[in-house]
């Protein structure tokens, strides 16, 4: 199987992160920004990220790839049976790719992605990203934690990757989640890094993030 796209990219770790919590094993290729050739096109034709292959299928969009390795590999059960608690994941998964992720881009884009690629940036946006908007994205994972440490059924699934990802991009350009306000997430956050799924994940990326923030 192999996954086209980006390393640094939280849509891109969120599946890496799935398939190894899975015990499936990745190809990870170049992507997008014109990287990635005929398959890549084929697999995702507006041209988003990740991208997906495994023979003759092709499919883009993480939460499209995410289903297809949860539907043959439904061992561990990262998405919950449980009606509610189901739900609940999706809408973990939704808050973290159209809600949170937006306000990352808004940060991690402007301070980093685009002075790497040369392109337009804008730190006034990411300014005001990181004080308006993140603080009360923040205070709702604070909140929504249970005293368990985990967001759903009280054990790790994809709720917990989904809305990890998009915060670890906002913490590699920004101070990231305040202990003294945000303690239950702060830990939460803590506990989901130390997973080794993300500690191969983030170790994998490292060069990438480092030379886009010209480290």
């Amino acid at each position: 199987m192999i996954l086209y796209g980006a390393r640094p990219s939280p849509f891109v770790r969120k599946v890496i992160v799935f398939a190894a919590e899975k015990g499936v094993a990745l190809d990870v290729q170049p992507g997008g920004f014109g990287q990635g050739g005929e398959i890549f096109a084929q697999a995702s034709p507006f041209g988003k990220i990740p991208a997906f292959q495994d023979g003759d299928f092709l499919i883009s969009d993480s939460s499209a790839i995410i289903t297809y390795l949860d539907t043959i590999c439904p061992e561990p059960p990262l998405i919950p049976a449980e009606a509610k608690a189901r739900a609940r994941t999706i809408w973990y998964e939704e808050f973290a790719d159209t809600i949170l992720q937006p306000v990352g881009v808004e940060i991690f884009f402007n301070r980093v992605v685009a002075p790497f690629l040369g392109l337009p940036n804008d730190l006034a946006v990411a300014d005001k990203a990181e004080a308006e908007k993140v603080p009360g994205l923040c205070d709702y994972i604070e909140k929504s934690l249970p005293e368990g440490g985990w967001l759903v059924e009280d054990r790790f699934t994809l709720a917990d990757i989904a809305v990890a990802c998009p915060l670890i991009n906002i913490g590699y350009c920004s101070e990231g989640l305040d202990a003294g306000r945000w303690p239950r997430a702060k830990a939460w956050l803590q506990k989901v890094r130390e997973r080794p799924s993300f500690v191969e994940a983030l170790a994998a990326e490292a060069r990438a993030l480092n030379r886009m923030m010209g480290m």
